[in-house]
């Protein structure tokens, strides 16, 4: 976490306009009346919707992003985006993603050895790969020809897909980090992504 307050407040969900509340209707489930739903909203949406057609926007491409569209594995998607989380100090954005990475097949293991990065000597050429050319994106805004090259395992659209998911991530958290999204509550924060001022 780079902020230990919002600098953009979450919505109060009874609070909320015509607008907000069509835009929120995806997570609860209730279009009229948000504050009588059993949907939960995370967070990043209520934060997010301060700008609802800018968030409903976002969702869609998201969607793709994280849907069956994407020619990435799920487990190879979710290593990218914890990565690239991690790369970008957003610590709200890798403790949602480990519990989604957990439940695409990484072990826990693996997502402590996502913060050592590609050179920790217990990832597979193949994972090894991904990792660089996300470290390539997140540090030079382009995969070296030798990254590049390392991905031969991946089809076309799967390595544009690799980019576009990091850059959709990193998207996400540069907007976590700045409006100061707080974590959901009964989370975490992994210390090693607590950048707050002491």
């Amino acid at each position: 976490m780079r902020l230990s307050a919002p600098r953009v407040e979450p919505v109060d969900l009874n609070q909320i306009d015509d607008e907000q509340r069509e835009a929120l209707a995806v997570f609860t489930g209730v279009a009229r009346d948000v504050t009588k739903s059993e949907g939960t909203v995370l967070n990043i949406f209520r934060t997010l919707v301060h700008a609802p057609k800018a968030m409903t926007a976002f969702l869609a491409w998201g969607g793709y992003i994280l849907s069956r569209r994407n020619s990435l594995a799920e487990r190879e998607r979710e290593l990218v985006i914890l990565r690239t989380g991690f790369n970008c100090g957003s610590g709200y954005e890798f403790t949602q993603h480990t519990r989604i990475g957990l439940d695409a097949g990484l072990s826990a293991a693996e997502i402590e050895a996502i913060k050592a990065g590609p050179d920790d000597p217990s990832w597979s050429e193949a994972d090894r790969a991904l990792l660089r050319a996300t470290d390539d994106l997140t540090g030079d805004f382009h995969v070296s020809d030798e990254s590049w090259a390392a991905l031969s395992f991946l089809s076309q659209k799967q390595k544009m897909d690799l980019v576009m998911t990091v850059g959709q991530y990193t998207q996400v958290s540069m907007m976590l980090n700045s409006f100061g999204v707080q974590l959901d509550p009964g989370q975490e924060l992994d210390p090693a992504l607590d950048h707050r001022a002491r």
